[in-house]
């Protein structure tokens, strides 16, 4: 066998096992919509069924036990407003700690990077009291603030990782020019660090729109996300899977359509530079 039919054999092969790979991440999907269009019967039928009658009862039960478009809603505002809040901080700050680096940068990105290491629930009960002292709780407020905190940590690194590979010769001629560092910010970094910016704001957005445990702890029915819809149907009673998975899917469907629309957006900007 010559190098190039090695060659060719060994990239079909990686081909292959990425498709397998790849499978493997769409199953769940897949079988989650597939029972959203069964009955219960059918749903816990064992052996599991391929091929059956689908039906939009599961939908319309929803539709009809909840107001969905408010969760979805909900969920929107508070991704964006949290992705937005992290990204006012984070961005100064990352400029300064990028271009104007201390002794302990590094160690204090590590700490605020090992932050996310902490459980939730260990500090669930101080946010709790906080939030109810201020009368935050079920307040699409609270979950915007939070949402910002918990990313943080992870948009500072990308952004800080990101503005280095920015030439300081750039920045040096700016202030040349007389540009303050307001201006510098706005008018040279961001335009240059665009796309780093945009799949930083992408990848928060799809983590603050996946985060349950602060949702369904600190709202109700007035300020809940599609997360905290999907929870609610979780009864005593026990788990009914066709509904579940039919409320799932409507949890799901935003976001995935919405990476799938922009994923090029993301995988380019993290792959050029925000993470190495």
């Amino acid at each position: 066998m010559t190098d190039k039919e090695k060659t060719i054999l060994r990239d079909r092969i990686a081909i292959f096992a990425a498709w397998i790979v790849a499978a493997l991440f769409f199953f769940p999907i897949f079988w989650m919509v597939l029972t959203s269009f069964k009955t219960e019967l059918e749903a816990i039928a064992v052996p599991p069924s391929l091929f059956f009658e689908p039906t939009l009862d599961n939908y319309a039960l929803i539709q009809d036990r909840t107001d969905y478009f408010k969760y979805a809603m909900n969920s929107v505002i508070t991704s964006i407003g949290g992705t937005a809040l992290a990204m006012l901080i984070a961005i100064p700050s990352a400029y300064a700690m990028a271009f104007s680096p201390g002794k302990y940068t590094k160690d204090i990105l590590l700490w605020m990077l090992s932050t996310k290491m902490l459980p939730a629930v260990g500090v669930l009960m101080p946010i709790y009291l906080i939030s109810q002292k201020l009368g935050l709780l079920d307040s699409k407020t609270a979950l915007v603030i939070i949402y910002a905190l918990i990313n943080l940590p992870i948009i500072m690194m990308i952004l800080f990782n990101y503005f280095r590979e920015i030439p300081k010769e750039i920045l040096e001629a700016s202030r040349m020019d007389g540009a303050s560092t307001f201006a510098e910010i706005t008018q040279v970094v961001m335009p240059l660090a665009w796309g780093g910016l945009a799949s930083t704001a992408l990848l928060s957005i799809v983590l603050c729109w996946n985060e349950a445990f602060w949702s369904i702890n600190l709202t109700s029915g007035n300020s809940g996300t599609l997360v905290a819809l999907v929870a609610s149907f979780s009864s005593p009673e026990g788990l009914f899977w066709a509904k579940l998975s039919a409320v799932s899917t409507l949890a799901c469907a935003p976001i995935v359509v919405f990476g799938w629309v922009s994923q090029r957006q993301l995988v380019q900007g993290l792959t050029f530079g925000a993470v190495k």
